[in-house]
């Protein structure tokens, strides 16, 4: 098992990769916690679970929302929650941006630990201390900076997941090569066939590679004023690709990860061939590239980002594979590219 910690302003996180979920309980108070869930993942791990009241909501985007956060306030109260209590979030992206919101809210705030049971979220959503709700439609308009005491990365548990939203994850794992380290890319590359399926070593070298990059660049600026807005590669154009399209996160943050590339490339940053091993390596990981949507659509739901800043957007490019820039960008250029190439 290998322990990253994160020390943020509020306290410090471990993030445990190669833990098990059926030790959880080692990590939690005795009394006064309460499990936040998916009906998805109950089916596939109830039994695995700590004995503690669960709230199980319904599964997707949809329950990341101000009205499923109103009921879970409403269940703690009638379960005699209080402000020594601990909220466990046993789920993917989701359950965890939503239990991590919630316990940061509920009271003026109580501590929180999450299992991580996605490919996705082990790498990237349960890691660095964002929490955030959706707003019609409208990723993570609401929400806090706030460090959960403990992240479980359960590698076993990946077994159970479908194919697709196993490979979704692997969407933020070229992210994280591609911001950090080209050598990490270069591997990618070199084991695809390995890595499409289910291998719990070469999985548990990648989700700690992971956890380390967004571990640091989260210790350097946990408030996302400069080095941590770099994380947000593919991310711009890939919350809108989401918001329009209804994909899935990982195939969107794909389709964002292109379109910065090909922007890189239009602006001399990076070479014709870096672009094509970036488009080829997501290709070959089953992950989407484009989609079919108008890109004046995609880019009025971009103008809804919480990163622009009046007439301009802060965007990141790439600037070689392992290397990342922010560069503020003017809103009228980003459509131009959209639209015309």
């Amino acid at each position: 098992m290998e322990k990253i910690e994160i020390q943020g302003l509020y306290g410090k996180s471990t993030v445990l990769v190669g833990e098990r979920i059926e030790n959880a309980g080692k990590y939690l108070p005795k009394t006064k916690v309460f499990i936040i869930t998916d009906e998805n993942v109950k089916a596939c791990h109830s039994v695995k679970f700590p004995q503690f009241p669960t709230y199980c909501v319904e599964p997707g985007e949809g329950s990341k929302s101000l009205e499923t956060a109103g009921e879970l306030y409403y269940w703690l109260l009638e379960m005699g929650a209080n402000r020594n209590s601990f909220i466990l979030g046993i789920g993917g992206g989701m359950v965890c941006d939503l239990a991590g919101f919630v316990a940061s809210t509920f009271m003026r705030g109580v501590d929180f630990g999450f299992v991580a049971t996605s490919l996705l979220t082990q790498v990237d959503a349960s890691v660095g201390g964002k929490n955030g709700l959706n707003i019609s439609g409208y990723k993570n308009i609401v929400g806090t900076f706030n460090q959960p005491k403990f992240v479980i990365c359960d590698i076993h548990l990946l077994s159970t997941l479908p194919q697709k939203e196993y490979l979704n994850g692997f969407a933020e794992i070229v992210k994280h090569t591609l911001i950090a380290d080209a050598e990490m890319f270069e591997f990618v590359e070199e084991n695809i066939d390995a890595l499409k399926i289910y291998n719990p070593s070469l999985l548990e070298q990648l989700v700690t590679h992971s956890a380390k990059i967004k571990a640091a660049i989260v210790q350097a600026d946990e408030l996302e004023k400069g080095e941590r807005k770099k994380l947000n590669l593919g991310h711009t154009w890939g919350h809108a690709v989401e918001k329009v399209t209804g994909l899935s996160h990982g195939e969107s943050v794909s389709v964002g990860l292109e379109f910065s590339a090909r922007l890189s490339s239009k602006k001399g940053l990076i070479t014709n061939n870096e672009y094509w091993r970036i488009v080829n390596l997501l290709i070959a990981l089953n992950l989407p590239i484009c989609v079919k949507n108008n890109p004046a659509e995609i880019y009025d739901a971009m103008v809804m980002d919480k990163k622009k800043n009046g007439d301009s957007i802060d965007f990141i490019l790439m600037r070689g594979i392992g290397d990342v820039i922010v560069e503020r960008i003017g809103l009228d250029k980003i459509k131009e590219f959209a639209e015309h190439g």
